[in-house]
């Protein structure tokens, strides 16, 4: 790939902002030896890569490879039979473990993440030197005593021999006689002898050694004799305990060296894992999707067989909330575009967004693009943007700009990508115009695929008559008199100097003289291009405006249709409330009646008048007991608008849950619910507020045919997180929680309580199985958090 366009590009700067969601250092240190790949196999291994990777992001969230270390210096220094020290020893254990766990990982998750998993196969599990490291070097890094008996021995015996001299240099201090002879009474070390602190005016009242006096010389620093044998023990025992710790560390280091290439092996693999990490992290911030990656494909005529098809882009670089996005859509007959505008309107940045964006794709990196986009890979890309003079060459920008169309002339073939910013600029226009020309013919007879950005307006005739080319424009507002940055593909940008000098307030005579000078031809066809650009605005905002009076009109609907609704459901309840209250004194009065029956036959009264009541009871309780039904409420039935598209607001049937579109597949949409993101197949997804009829049709039924009250509430989400709470809070929220749950008729809800100590954990089992909503539940899976998850499924009505 040409190095001098991917500086132009600013591809480093994309590098840059990738290293930043770096692990560890090795990962760091490929990030900035990516490139981009001009094969296509290739190109979709790493997109693949960078795909999985931002699944298992999603499921798994806390995967980290933080306390790995790039351990191949270390690796290399045991090869050349130096010694290793314990920090280094705990690097290399730190770094198994990591191999370990990401490898256990990406083996449960292998049927989702097949290509990260084939990778992590290889990843060794420990060689054993996590146990043998773990034994010997505490996790502060100091050899255990337990690493060897010998070391053992010499440490036991150090702490004896240690306590003895303290012992008896103690009383020095504690003996009144002496203690007054100290400068303080302290136990301190010189040359690594411990001494007293003796006041000078008293040398020679305690027989020792002088080791060192202060700098006022007020005091000397004495070892007693009494304790300079203990002090040459200790001295000797810790000679003994460095030199057996030596070869403690070095006994290490031996079997590090044994599985030298294993380990080398090992953090080279762990750091491709990592840069598909740090892609799919740097896709997340960008809310970037995966592009289609595409050959060239087989063409008649001189049409390379390119395809670009970028949708919703946006410079990667640029703020995200500011940046406006781009549609470059070139269709099969067109491999050029010619874009025209107003000075920084917007051409260089829409010449920079396709370039980099290519790049990007290619070296595996999802786009900031809307999903299903599509390009081609490019064998290379050149670029010549921006101001190329160069001082010391004594090159004018003109001649800086023709070095570089040389260099790009010579090497460019049909399978490149060529842009170019200011075509013919910085010379005559009439000549600058004409090159321009020339190099734009000369890279269409070559087929090769090409955008170029200019000021020249015989271009866009050019672009009118040339099959293979398109014109294209940034807008310009005249009222605001700023660039408003949109691309618009098929009609070439208008000449908005004058319209400009009239707002900014030149004579009207100057304007007219100008107006004089201008071709008559070019001044109508500039009026048609005026009207045409007027009638497209007005066109754009009459459709937004219905759109928007559309939407308004369905939200006013709706809300009506709740409103009813919910009338309904008061009319409802009021009946049924009634009704249940007349069961009950029906029932209060059949009791009267058996009472009075059994009376009348006590006394043998006839019960004819008994009789005539229980009748008229009968009927009215065939009344009474007439089932309420629920009138239902005449909501709009929506058509569907057409296809789905990236961004709507749909709901998920199976779950009753609400999101937003984020991926489109064949037999599969993705939607973002809250943190997660959840495929269901296209007949469980409805654009938000539309119904079907078999929606509407929906309503629980007793057996007996009645309409049971509407009990369904608001759903509360599918998750509930008591991390962090106590065990009476958690089953508070808990019991609330699933309530709800049951009553907005989830099918299932996971609960996320943590492992720790495993107490919530049991009580939140313990509560779900006591819970009469609740069918049964399980731990959650591989990817759905373990046991620090479980999940519940709900009873159905």
């Amino acid at each position: 790939m040409n190095n001098k366009a991917l500086e132009t590009l600013e591809f480093h700067k994309i590098i840059s902002r990738l290293v930043e969601f770096a692990d560890f250092s090795a990962s760091a240190e490929l990030a900035h030896q990516l490139r981009p790949t001009a094969d296509l196999d290739e190109a979709h291994i790493r997109q693949q890569a960078t795909r999985e990777a931002r699944h298992l992001l999603n499921v798994d969230a806390d995967i980290s490879l933080q306390n790995a270390r790039d351990i191949r210096p270390q690796v290399g220094l045991a090869r050349r039979e130096g010694v290793l020290d314990p920090s280094d020893l705990l690097a290399v254990k730190n770094t198994l473990i990591v191999s370990r766990s990401l490898r256990r990982t990406l083996e449960n998750m292998a049927p989702e993440t097949p290509y990260l998993s084939s990778l992590a196969e290889g990843l060794p599990v420990g060689l054993g030197l996590v146990d043998l490291i773990s034994k010997t070097i505490s996790d502060r890094g100091d050899v255990l005593d337990s690493a060897s008996e010998k070391l053992s021995d010499i440490r036991r015996e150090m702490k004896i021999t240690y306590e003895r001299m303290m012992s008896r240099m103690q009383r020095y201090i504690s003996d009144s006689n002496t203690a007054r002879m100290l400068q303080e009474p302290i136990i301190t070390q010189r040359s690594g002898r411990n001494v007293l602190p003796l006041r000078a005016e008293f040398k020679g009242r305690i027989k020792g050694v002088i080791h060192d006096q202060s700098a006022s010389g007020a005091t000397l620093f004495v070892e007693p004799l009494a304790v300079v044998e203990w002090n040459n023990r200790y001295r000797e025992l810790e000679l003994q305990e460095r030199d057996e710790v030596r070869r403690i560390l070095a006994v290490l280091t031996h079997e590090i060296a044994g599985h030298a290439d294993v380990l080398v092996w090992m953090v080279e693999t762990m750091a491709d894992l990592d840069l598909a990490f740090m892609r799919a992290r740097y896709a997340e911030t960008l809310e970037a999707t995966e592009p289609k990656l595409v050959p060239f494909r087989e063409t008649e005529g001189k049409h390379p067989g390119s395809t670009i098809r970028l949708f919703k882009a946006r410079h990667p670089l640029l703020d995200p909330k500011q940046v406006v996005p781009i549609d470059v859509d070139l269709d099969e007959e067109t491999y050029a575009l010619i874009i025209t505008g107003p000075n920084t309107g917007g051409k260089t940045v829409t010449l920079k967004t396709i370039g980099l964006l290519a790049l990007m794709a290619q070296a595996g990196m999802h786009i900031p693009a809307q999903s299903g986009s599509v390009i081609s890979i490019f064998e290379d890309v050149f670029a010549d943007i921006g101001d190329e003079q160069s001082i010391e060459q004594s090159l004018s920008t003109f001649s800086g700009h023709v070095t570089n169309i040389v260099e790009i002339l010579k090497h460019a073939n049909p399978h490149a990508l060529v842009l170019l910013d200011e075509l013919g600029a910085g010379t005559d226009p009439q000549e600058g115009s004409a090159l321009a020309r020339a190099v734009m013919t000369h890279l269409l007879d070559r087929s090769i695929t090409c955008m170029i950005a200019t000021h020249y307006p015989e271009l866009k005739a050019y672009a009118h008559t040339t099959p293979g080319v398109l014109n294209a424009s940034v807008e310009f507002n005249l009222k605001t008199l700023k660039p408003t940055y949109h691309l618009t593909i098929g009609l070439p940008g208008r000449s908005n100097a004058l319209a400009i000098a009239e707002r900014l307030g030149l004579p009207e005579s100057i304007i007219d003289a100008a107006r004089a000078e201008i071709n008559p031809t070019d001044l109508r066809a500039e009026d048609l291009l005026d009207e045409i650009h007027r009638q497209r605005d007005m066109t754009r905002q009459a459709l937004e405006s219905a759109e928007l009076a559309q939407a308004e009109a369905e939200a006013l609907r709706n809300e009506l249709a709740d409103r009813l609704d919910k009338i309904e459901d008061e009319r409802y309840a009021l009946l049924e409330e009634a009704r249940q209250e007349g069961e009950k004194e029906l029932e209060r009065l059949r009791e009267a009646l058996e009472t009075l029956r059994r009376r009348l036959a006590q006394a043998r009264q006839p019960l004819d008048a008994v009789n005539e009541i229980e009748e008229v009871v009968e009927s009215i309780e065939e009344e009474v007991s007439e089932p309420i039904v629920r009138k239902k409420p005449e909501k709009p039935v929506r058509k569907p608008k057409g296809p789905l598209r990236l961004g709507e607001k749909v709901h998920l049937r199976s779950i009753d849950q609400d999101g937003v579109v984020t991926a489109i597949g064949e037999d599969e949409i993705e939607a973002q619910i809250g943190m997660l993101r959840i495929r269901a197949r296209h007949s469980d997804v409805i654009r938000k507020g539309e119904e079907t009829d078999e929606v509407a049709a929906e309503k629980p039924k007793s057996k007996e045919g009645r309409v049971k009250l509407p009990t369904r509430q608001e759903s509360p989400g599918v998750e509930l997180d008591i991390r962090g709470q106590r065990v009476d809070e958690g089953l508070d929220a808990l019991e609330t929680y699933i309530e709800r749950a049951y009553l907005a008729r989830l099918p299932f809800v996971r609960i996320i309580h943590g492992k720790g100590t495993g107490r919530l954990r049991d009580s939140v089992r313990e509560s779900l199985s006591n819970n009469p909503h609740v069918d049964h539940f399980e731990g959650g899976g591989h990817t759905e958090g373990g046991e620090g998850v479980t999940v519940a499924n709900l009873k159905k009505d």
